[in-house]
C-alpha cells in the first residue's frame, strides 16, 4: 500500500468517526430549534422548546439537583483521588499494588449493580431513604476512580523531593502542600474535577436508585419518554452538550495559551 493511499484511507476513518460522534450532538441542537423535531430539516427556527424548558419547574428542581450532585460529587472525588495518590506515589509499602487494584476496582463494576448494591445497603441495613447525600456516595465511588487514574498519569514523575526539601526548612505538611505541590499539581486536579463533575451529572443508573423521588435532569428527561420525545427534551441534551463542550473549549484555550500544561514538567530527570 502506497503512503499516499495509507494516509487517504486513514483521513477516511478519522472522518467517519468524527461523523459518528458529532452528527448525532449537531441533530439535536438543530431540532431544539426547529418547530418540526421529527425531522428539522430545513429548520424553520423557534426557541419555543426552549420556552416551555424554562418556565417548568421540575426542570428548575431537576437542574439545581443534578449541579448539587455533579459538585458534591466532583469536589468529594477530586479530594479523596488527591489524598489517595499522593500517599501511594510518595511513601513506599509492599502493600501498594493491592491498594491501587482495590482503588481502580470500582471501576470494572456495571453503573446498575452500584446502584442496586447501595439502594440495598441503605435502605435494607442502613435504613436510609433515598436523598442527595446518598446519591453523592454512591457517585463517588465511581467516580473517585476516575478521579485517581486522571491525577496519578500527571503525578507519577512529580520530584517529591521539593516536598521534602520544604519541611527540612521547617514548612509543616499543610504549607508544603499549600505552597509546594498544589501549585505544581492544580491543573490534573482542575482535570478530575470537570471530569468527575461532568460523569456524575449525567449519571442516570446510579442516581436513579439512591435519589428516591428526587429528580435530576437525566431522571426527568427518561421520565418524559414514556410520554413521546418532546421538544423539551432536545433542549436539554442541547444545553447540556453545550455545557460539556464549553467546558473542554476552555480547558483547550488554558493549555494553548500556557496558563495550564496538564502534566507536571518541571523537576524531570531528562
Amino acid at each position: 500500500m502506497s503512503k499516499t493511499l495509507h494516509k487517504t484511507l486513514l483521513g477516511c476513518i478519522t472522518l467517519l468517526a468524527f461523523v459518528f460522534l458529532y452528527v448525532p450532538i449537531v441533530h439535536i441542537t438543530l431540532a431544539s430549534f426547529s418547530k418540526d423535531i421529527v425531522w428539522p430539516y430545513p429548520i424553520r427556527f423557534t426557541t419555543a422548546a426552549y420556552a416551555k424548558l424554562f418556565e417548568g419547574t421540575i426542570y428548575h428542581d431537576a437542574l439545581w439537583n443534578s449541579l448539587l450532585l455533579g459538585l458534591g460529587t466532583a469536589l468529594l472525588s477530586t479530594t479523596l483521588a488527591t489524598l489517595a495518590v499522593l500517599s501511594v506515589l510518595k511513601y513506599r509499602s509492599r502493600w501498594k499494588g493491592l491498594v491501587l487494584f482495590l482503588f481502580v476496582a470500582p471501576l470494572f463494576v456495571a453503573d446498575v449493580l452500584l446502584g442496586i448494591s447501595t439502594l440495598i445497603l441503605n435502605g435494607l441495613f442502613l435504613e436510609i431513604p433515598g436523598n442527595l447525600l446518598s446519591a453523592i456516595l454512591a457517585n463517588t465511588v465511581r467516580a473517585f476512580t476516575y478521579a485517581l487514574l486522571i491525577i496519578a498519569t500527571q503525578l507519577y514523575r512529580y520530584n517529591w523531593k521539593l516536598d521534602d526539601a520544604a519541611m527540612v526548612f521547617g514548612a509543616g505538611p499543610v504549607r508544603t502542600f499549600l505552597e509546594i505541590t498544589l501549585p505544581g499539581i492544580w491543573p490534573a486536579l482542575l482535570g478530575a474535577f470537570i471530569v468527575t463533575f461532568i460523569l456524575s451529572f449525567n449519571n442516570l443508573d446510579i442516581s436513579f436508585y439512591t435519589l428516591g423521588a428526587v429528580p435530576t435532569m437525566p431522571s426527568v428527561a427518561w421520565g418524559s419518554l414514556r410520554f413521546g420525545i418532546k421538544p423539551e427534551l432536545y433542549a436539554i441534551a442541547a444545553l447540556v452538550n453545550g455545557a460539556v463542550l464549553l467546558c473542554l473549549l476552555a480547558m483547550f484555550i488554558l493549555m494553548k495559551s500556557g496558563r495550564v500544561g496538564f502534566g507536571y514538567k518541571a523537576g524531570r530527570d531528562d
